[in-house]
């Protein structure tokens, strides 16, 4: 039930992309990417450039040096602040803030799910592939250089079934390797062996599983390992899964997770014996604080994605992708307010007050942040009187000054912290066509239960109007209307990684 974990803010830039690439060509999205960031008139963007260095002094890093090999350029960036959102932290490392690899051990955070003994292995890497359905036959000879599988291969890894990424159009999540070695230094040669074995998985579905593929052609190859994990960087704060089990609140939230602690084999389609995944049903959304984005020991450095300051576990869930978008709006809101009030990084959360102002932003740009309700006193509809051409119960009109626009608790009938494996529970539904329903809501003391919305009467027929009223005249600046983004439909974005 992804409703409750579903994300809004800047995520929902999403939206156009569904409409515009409804085939969900991975191409296509590359390009509607890159449309919303030369839509954006005050960001430069600096495609194929890599950060190669920084100058520290005193513990604040003054500049960077980036090289873009294509055009032969090398750029000093001077700026007041960084934040390292490249994945693998580059530009945190050439600035000489500690990181963490691999998996802790038990003693180390005294987390029940980690090894009794810490190691250096990683989630492991995929590459997706794209496959269309056409009028006539289409045969695949597969090089000799792919991977060869046999039925017993996939028991834990389904594929040609219903569902919205287990068919064959769109590739494989568990096509996984690489998790043992360096996911960095041996992107290389993980990428060839992913190539290897996704082809190898074409190979075995079209010409040995015995699915009606005949019609079935490769439109896309990715060449591009996607990577899971590599560097995580220690932060103010380091994040446990007992803080995500617990949904510790956090007085510096700048953003939520949800996702299940998705753990993987790190030998990946080596250990066809193991599930795919081990995807530990979080009872509870949780809160991100902005320490966790903060580098430890740079004034002026913080981190937004997977590399930010978590343990393997913790990061299992923040990792993916629609929670690395609201961490990085929640850290570039932080750092705009922070730089006009000439606070720096190390210090934001601990201003008590500054904090309040950057989750009111979020709030208003509509960022969803647990056990918080618009405050702002500039927000003149919070003292008006409010009417509608009709209302639902449970739905009515004043809703909408309530100054929450996310229902969290969940239904009614969501057991209260269950427990569960999510992947199993796609496999039992796979085997038996029966689901067992998990949900991901807000703990019952910061639920609010209640829709926060106002929804009209379909009885009552359009137009469907809403009025505001104050006893005395107002000055309106701006009007801001939040309509509901469909979060129980599946969207690009979405999909298990």
């Amino acid at each position: 039930h992804t409703r409750y974990i579903s994300v809004t803010g800047v995520q929902t830039c999403a939206l156009p992309i569904s409409t515009r690439n409804p085939q969900r060509s991975a191409a296509m999205f590359d390009l509607a990417l890159y449309d919303l960031c030369r839509a954006e008139p005050d960001l430069t963007v600096l495609l194929n450039t890599t950060v190669v260095a920084a100058r520290v002094v005193d513990g604040v890093v003054q500049e960077i040096t980036a090289e873009r090999p294509s055009t032969e350029d090398r750029f000093l960036v001077a700026a007041r602040t960084f934040v390292d959102c490249t994945g693998d932290g580059r530009l945190a490392l050439e600035a000489g803030v500690p990181f963490m690899r691999g998996r802790e051990g038990q003693a180390a955070f005294g987390e029940e799910l980690a090894p009794a003994l810490g190691d250096d292995k990683t989630l492991g890497s995929t590459i997706l592939f794209q496959a269309k359905r056409h009028d006539r036959p289409m045969p695949y000879v597969a090089p000799d250089w792919v991977r060869r599988f046999q039925p017993g291969d996939f028991r834990f890894r389904p594929f040609g079934k219903g569902g919205s990424d287990l068919g064959l159009e769109y590739g494989y999540w568990w096509v996984e390797w690489g998790g043992c070695l360096d996911t960095i230094k041996d992107n290389e040669r993980i990428r060839d062996e992913l190539l290897a074995i996704s082809l190898g998985v074409w190979n075995h579905i079209k010409n040995e599983s015995g699915l009606d593929a005949a019609n079935w052609a490769l439109e896309w190859v990715g060449f591009v390992p996607g990577k899971r994990e590599s560097r995580r960087f220690v932060g103010q704060l380091i994040l446990t899964a007992q803080d995500l089990f617990g949904s510790r609140p956090f007085p510096d939230a700048i953003a939520y997770g949800g996702w299940p602690i998705d753990t993987h084999p790190p030998e990946g389609v080596d250990a066809p014996d193991q599930p795919p995944c081990d995807q530990h049903h979080l009872p509870y959304l949780y809160d991100i604080p902005l320490r966790a984005c903060v580098a430890v020991n740079r004034r002026n450095v913080l981190l937004a994605g997977r590399n930010l300051s978590a343990t393997h576990l913790a990061f299992a869930s923040t990792r993916v992708m629609a929670t690395c978008a609201v961490v990085g709006q929640g850290v570039g809101t932080a750092v705009a307010l922070a730089l006009r009030a000439g606070v720096a990084p190390v210090d934001i959360a601990a201003d008590a007050a500054l904090m309040a102002r950057i989750q009111q932003q979020l709030l208003r740009d509509d960022a969803f942040l647990l056990d918080h309700r618009n405050c702002d006193p500039a927000d003149l509809a919070r003292r008006a009187g409010v009417v509608a051409s009709s209302e639902r119960a449970g739905g009515e009109a004043a809703l909408v000054t309530s100054g929450r626009t996310r229902a969290v608790a969940g239904p009614p009938q969501a057991p209260v912290g269950a427990e569960g494996n999510q992947w199993q529970n796609v496999l039992a539904e796979l085997a038996t066509g029966e689901s067992r329903p998990l949900y991901t809501v807000a703990p019952p003391d910061r639920a609010h239960a209640g829709l926060h919305r106002w929804m009209s009467d379909p009885a009552a027929g359009l137009p469907a109007w809403l009025e505001l009223t104050w006893d005395e005249p107002v000055a309106v600046r701006e009007v801001q209307l939040i309509f509901d983004t469909g979060l129980h439909r599946f969207q690009i974005g979405r999909a298990h990684v």
